[in-house]
């Protein structure tokens, strides 16, 4: 992994502040004073760092959320309007056509996921960019019994089966609070030569339910895994997933259990707000 430089530590410390306090007044002077740079300086910085300018890193953050809010969650788009900085529910529908090509309300019902992950593209390749460091602890999994819906294919769906996964929890009374979270990654979803995209949307449980509506049970097996703690979003893993495979691995004398690398959403959102999330992500070992 490359090594981050006290610069790029105050850039990303600029980001991180961002992402933290999307409901709170953005502007230039306060990102700029986090990082401790000039505001005469710091937008130039901003966008040779992370490819796009300051405001629509902040506005696309936002619409991200407001997006999310809206496909997976009953929140009013009122509500979801005014938490994404826009006075008026007309204002934010306009900017919300402008960028995903529906209104609100349409997303809502039926979104179309190719045109809201290529808006996106600008935020994620900023936070790409970024060069977070990762701690490896080693921990004893214990065997779990899972409820889970497997997302297999195109990769620009995977909201779909998330909507039909939450709505199945609902039904069935396992919330996030009571049912831990997991998403098993059978597979490397970037890229696209090394066979079919599966991922398992999982819930630990030992109920028993009927092979109806794509759920199936299963077992995430016990044993050591190597773990990285990741605070914060973590909509994409590939970073750490990577720094597993390419910077511990083959320097920490284990070696790979049969099972796919997985991780459980301790906390996520809306249970707690997306900068509160934490993640663990596992990687099996012998």
């Amino acid at each position: 992994m490359t090594p981050t430089t006290p610069y790029h530590d105050r850039m990303q410390r600029a980001l991180d502040h961002i992402d933290r306090h999307l409901d709170d007044e953005l502007d230039l002077a306060s990102i700029s004073a986090v990082a401790a740079f000039s505001k005469y300086h710091f937008h130039r910085q901003f966008v040779a760092t992370f490819g796009l300018p300051v405001h629509r890193y902040v506005q696309l953050a936002r619409l991200q959320r407001a997006s999310h809010r809206l496909a997976f969650h009953a929140d009013r788009v009122t509500d979801v309007a005014l938490d994404a900085g826009y006075d008026a529910p007309d204002a934010f529908a306009r900017a919300f056509r402008r960028h995903f090509g529906q209104s609100p309300s349409s997303f809502r019902s039926v979104p179309d996921w190719a045109p809201w992950r290529a808006a996106l593209l600008p935020l994620d390749h900023a936070r790409n960019r970024s060069m977070p460091t990762y701690d490896v602890t080693i921990r004893d999994f214990p065997d779990t019994p899972i409820a889970c819906l497997s997302h297999e294919g195109d990769m620009a769906s995977i909201g779909d089966s998330i909507r039909r996964f939450i709505a199945w929890r609902r039904a069935n009374r396992l919330p996030p609070s009571d049912a831990a979270t997991f998403n098993v990654f059978h597979g490397d979803p970037h890229d696209p030569h090394a066979g079919p995209v599966r991922i398992d949307l999982c819930v630990a449980t030992e109920r028993a339910f009927p092979m109806a509506d794509g759920i199936t049970t299963g077992l995430i097996p016990g044993g050591r895994c190597a773990v990285i703690r990741i605070a914060g979003r973590a909509d994409d893993l590939e970073a750490p997933a990577l720094h597993l495979y390419r910077d511990w691995l083959p320097i920490s004398g284990e070696e790979l259990r049969d099972f796919p690398l997985f991780c459980q959403r301790v906390r996520f959102a809306p249970e707690v707000a997306e900068h509160d999330a934490i993640t663990d992500l596992f990687l099996p070992l012998r």
